[in-house]
């Protein structure tokens, strides 16, 4: 028997429970084979100093080849995926990733490439970059960029350091940055992090910014305003250039959080609504994977008066053979903030994003953007029978819903209605964000989504409605190996091992 009581030879394909591999463990069983002959060279003992070698086994599970295949297929079947089906995850844009994107990350050109080799061995590395960022650039409307950043929050506490290496440059010191009541969790963070304080601007009852509110808060002291347009209520900001033009008469900077980029793509950028800071999540709107929190990458781009604070070292196109014969190389600004990475990003999540763009082109770029919002609207008006729309106008790529009204009547939470939706085959939508509205369900539906797969999640969604009318909700999900958690216990009180005497 093994530590958990499981019989070693009972079946366990089907089971709801998946035993640990520690059960699965049997003493003197393996999973690989190493040559007993034909070595030449010292052996362990001499290779490892007796001063760092173990005083006793690591405890590691035994099992056969067979056994670790299957328990981790077996684990592998349970998770859900951008593959599997729709992930209508607001804020968060999750959409499908083209394979042919993995195809090109794949190439042994690019991923055998050591990140320290000199730029003459590496010149169609240095080419995929440079035409990154000037692909991104013209999508953004800025002047150049860093490709640095490994995810958005790095790229937002990079362009606060580009803000602060802007006004002292000035000779300034300027204390506070104005983020709005619906931003990000990562801008406030971030604010902090970079040096500043925050100051918080209310939504108007359009769900935007109040630009009165915003203007009372304006002043000397304010070096910037962090702001996505489409917000994250899902509405478009159309007070935009009022706003730009507010915070540049007190001297201030404009930051773009390029969160929800994926509703404006090629159709409207950033630096033509007056912003000189914009950081893009390549994870989101150009389809590379997001991971388990990474990989990820978070190009900051910036308007032309910011470019010399840009991290450095950036890939740039040399002016001509004389300077040392290659084509591409490395340059530093003249007032860089230094580097925000130990490399150069995470490369091979920035050649996905190139062929992401190079696949579509401009007009397919424009597409995308166009069916996000469509299938957002569609759902919208579908759903707004079923909840509550809080801010209910055309939305842009996703729509925030509201549960109060259910939650009166059933007692049945937005927390609940994700429950619940597990249990249909559908990944959750976002819950109880933004802060703004109560009882939130935000849901990006995205472009990669059919007609077919709408018409499903909304079906859905209504069946768990019905269900939450009956009082059927409580325990929901009902139908995985995992039933409810308490979520809020498991974050406090994390225990990441196994022992197997337990």
């Amino acid at each position: 028997m093994s530590a958990g009581g499981r019989a070693a030879s009972a079946p366990l394909v089907g089971r709801d429970s998946e035993p640990t591999i520690f059960e699965l463990s049997r003493p003197g069983r393996t999973s690989y084979q190493l040559p007993t002959t034909g070595l030449d060279g010292p052996g362990l003992e001499e290779l490892v100093p007796a001063e760092h070698r173990r005083a006793a086994p690591v405890p590691l599970a035994e099992v056969s080849e067979r056994d670790l295949v299957g328990h981790y297929t077996r684990l592998s079947h349970r998770q859900y995926s951008v593959d599997l089906g729709a992930y209508p995850l607001g804020s968060c844009t999750m959409k499908y990733n083209p394979k042919v994107c993995d195809a090109v990350a794949g190439l042994a050109g690019l991923a055998d490439v050591h990140p320290a080799a000199p730029a003459a061995l590496v010149q169609g590395w240095l080419w995929i970059l440079v035409e990154l960022e000037r692909g991104l650039c013209e999508l953004a409307g800025m002047a150049a960029a860093t490709l640095q950043p490994a995810a958005g929050a790095a790229g937002e506490l990079t362009g606060l350091l580009l803000m602060r290496a802007h006004e002292r440059a000035r000779g300034e010191r300027r204390r506070r940055v104005i983020i709005p009541d619906s931003a990000h969790g990562t801008n406030p963070a971030s604010v902090t992090l970079g040096g500043y304080e925050v100051t918080t601007v209310r939504s108007d009852e359009r769900g935007c910014v109040d630009v009165g509110a915003l203007r009372a808060v304006l002043d000397h002291d304010v070096a910037g305003m962090m702001l996505t347009n489409p917000n994250t209520l899902g509405l478009f900001e159309e007070d935009i250039v009022e706003i730009a033009d507010a915070v540049h008469e007190v001297g201030g900077l404009m930051y773009y959080d390029g969160a929800n980029l994926n509703a404006i793509l090629g159709i409207v950028r950033p630096g033509d609504m007056g912003f000189d800071i914009v950081h893009l999540n390549l994870h989101k709107t150009f389809a590379t994977p997001h991971g388990g929190g990474g990989p990820g990458a978070g190009p900051v781009l910036v308007a032309p008066h910011l470019v010399e604070f840009l991290p450095g070292p950036r890939p740039v196109r040399l002016a001509g053979p004389e300077q040392s014969g290659d084509r591409y190389g490395w340059a530093m600004p003249s007032r860089s903030i230094g580097r925000v990475h130990g490399w150069h990003g995470n490369a091979l999540v920035l050649a996905r994003a190139l062929a992401y763009i190079e696949v579509h082109g401009r007009d397919g770029l424009r597409r995308v953007a166009e069916r996000a919002v469509l299938n957002a609207n569609w759902l919208r008006r579908r759903l707004s029978g079923t909840f509550e729309v809080p801010f209910d106008r055309p939305c842009m790529h996703e729509v925030v819903f509201s549960a109060a009204g259910l939650r009166r009547r059933t007692g049945a939470t937005a927390l609940d209605m994700a429950k619940g939706l597990i249990d249909e085959g559908f990944h959750p939508p976002t819950v109880a964000f933004p802060l703004v509205v109560d009882n939130a369900l935000m849901v990006e539906p995205t472009e990669t989504e059919s007609y077919e797969t709408l018409v499903a999640l909304a079906e859905a969604f209504e069946r768990v409605v019905a269900r939450a009318e009956r009082g059927e909700l409580a325990e929901a999900p009902t139908t995985t190996p995992v039933r409810r958690v308490d979520e809020a216990r498991a974050a406090r009180m994390l225990v990441p091992t196994f022992d197997a005497r337990r």
